[in-house]
């Protein structure tokens, strides 16, 4: 019965071979339109991700609601299955079966694919004592090192070492149970905090993790462990204290809207002037946001506890972001707004003060005819009129959504290569714009190719040039 229940690349998870399916296709998008509607927000890849995770510290069953339909999620279903835990997904619930773990060595060729997967260390070290795990791959949006997870694990008394590109570590003593621990993270890192908070669930005592990070998926994160009985004070805060327990239970779960998608559709309702509904979303987890759009002068009402209104703005006004860790304005929406800054009144500035590497869409962005200029990490934008349609490519995930909001304010055609990207992070992000009245499709790239030919042989001079600066 239960063998029937894996997940592998050919049984339970969708999209196993969408990256291979992205990597062939591309959107088309014809701007220039407005769109209207109710559009239904989907679970929070970064949550989603890491509960998948969680569920190592629970030796039962656990049971997942809300869970987007991603690439990420069917790879960590992978790298979870390869670890022998059982799972199956119908429609949005995924049910994990952790009660037997066969291995602490996850696979190379998984982990290398997907960031979030090394987070598994800090479970598989306090249920087993012992992990093998690859380092990390994912966006390329500069350096995400793991030291700080590396000297947590340390602080909790397990010899960590790393070694061929693989993450060694284990509990020395024979109870094979990490110890509380005092720790300092010299930067509030999502992925640490969340890693260390999960070790210490099942460690002996009390862990207190200083300059914690402060994101609703670290809190999302501490209420699911919570769920299945640990005891974790303070997430949320910069001060996590966690008091080990000697086993987790199962648990029935949901999880969090996603905020990055809500305020990608934001900026799609601003960019193109229209009136859009959003839910189920989480006001307080988009104030950044809210508030950006309100100085460009955007409306975004609150109606009730879990919805949101967009209205057209009269005017886009410049403004300025420095992205930060949350409460602060979120690096993973600054791509997206750089877009709407773009068509803005005057003279914007960003500062991507939480990773390097990541100003890469700019240039992309000035295909459309944008006018940015890149120095460092802030990016200098002045605002244009209009754009006109384009092939661009998303650099990375963020700036796969960026090109999406950007075609569908431009005039013409725009198509847009790097789905592999978009749809690591965005759960049918085209066909729920086509539900709102945009008209974007997803073509073969061949086939877009001769689409392409097709519309220069017919165009003008005029038609579809995009001036490019910077």
């Amino acid at each position: 019965y239960m063998e029937d229940r894996i997940i592998n690349t050919s049984n339970g998870l969708p999209d196993t071979n969408s990256s291979q399916t992205a990597d062939s296709s591309v959107l088309k998008v014809w701007g220039g339109r407005t769109i209207d509607g109710h559009v239904t927000i989907s679970g929070a890849k970064n949550s989603a991700l890491v509960l998948m995770a969680g569920a190592l510290l629970c030796s039962g069953h656990c049971r997942i609601c809300n869970v987007p339909s991603l690439a990420d999620v069917s790879r960590m279903g992978e790298v979870l299955s390869a670890l022998g835990m059982r799972l199956e997904r119908n429609g949005n619930i995924i049910d994990i079966d952790a009660s037997e773990i066969t291995t602490s060595k996850a696979p190379y060729e998984l982990v290398t694919q997907l960031r979030a997967s090394f987070f598994a260390i800090g479970p598989l070290l306090a249920r087993l004592g012992e992990a093998q795990m690859p380092l990390p791959g994912g966006c390329a949006i500069g350096a995400r090192p793991v030291d700080l997870h590396v000297r947590g694990l340390q602080a909790m008394g397990a010899e960590v070492q790393i070694e061929h590109g693989i993450c060694n570590a284990r509990v020395p003593d024979g109870s094979g149970r990490l110890k509380g621990a005092k720790i300092y993270l010299d930067l509030p890192s999502v992925g640490a905090t969340e890693t260390l908070m999960m070790a210490a669930t099942l460690a002996d005592g009390e862990t207190v993790i200083e300059n914690a990070a402060q994101e609703p998926e670290v809190v999302d994160l501490a209420n699911f462990c919570i769920s299945m009985g640990a005891q974790i004070q303070g997430a949320g805060t910069s001060k996590i204290v966690i008091q080990g327990v000697a086993q987790l239970h199962s648990t029935d779960y949901n999880v969090i809207p996603d905020r990055i998608e809500a305020g990608t559709f934001l900026i799609a309702g601003a960019i193109t002037r229209s009136e859009l509904v959003l839910s189920p979303v989480m006001p307080e987890h988009l104030m950044p946001v809210i508030a950006k759009l309100g100085e460009i002068g955007v409306p975004v009402i609150e109606e009730g506890s879990n919805c949101l209104r967009i209205k057209p703005a009269e005017v886009l006004k410049a403004t300025d972001i420095n992205t930060m860790p949350h409460p602060g304005f979120p690096t993973d929406m600054q791509a997206p707004f750089m877009s709407l800054l773009a068509l803005a009144e005057g003279d914007s500035i960003i500062n991507e003060k939480v990773f390097e590497n990541r100003l890469r869409h700019a240039s992309e962005l000035n295909r459309l005819g944008a006018d940015i200029r890149v120095k460092g990490n802030s990016a200098f934008i002045k605002g244009v009129s209009a754009f006109s349609g384009a092939p661009v490519e998303g650099t990375d995930l963020r700036a796969a959504a960026a090109m999406v909001v950007a075609g569908l304010a431009a005039s013409g055609e725009t198509t847009i290569r790097g789905l592999n990207y978009l749809d690591r992070g965005y759960d049918r992000l085209d066909l729920k714009l086509q539900q709102l009245g945009a008209k974007i499709e997803r073509v073969e790239d061949t086939e877009a190719d001769a689409l392409n030919l097709g519309a220069e042989n017919s165009a003008t001079p005029s038609n579809g040039s995009a001036s490019v600066s910077g």
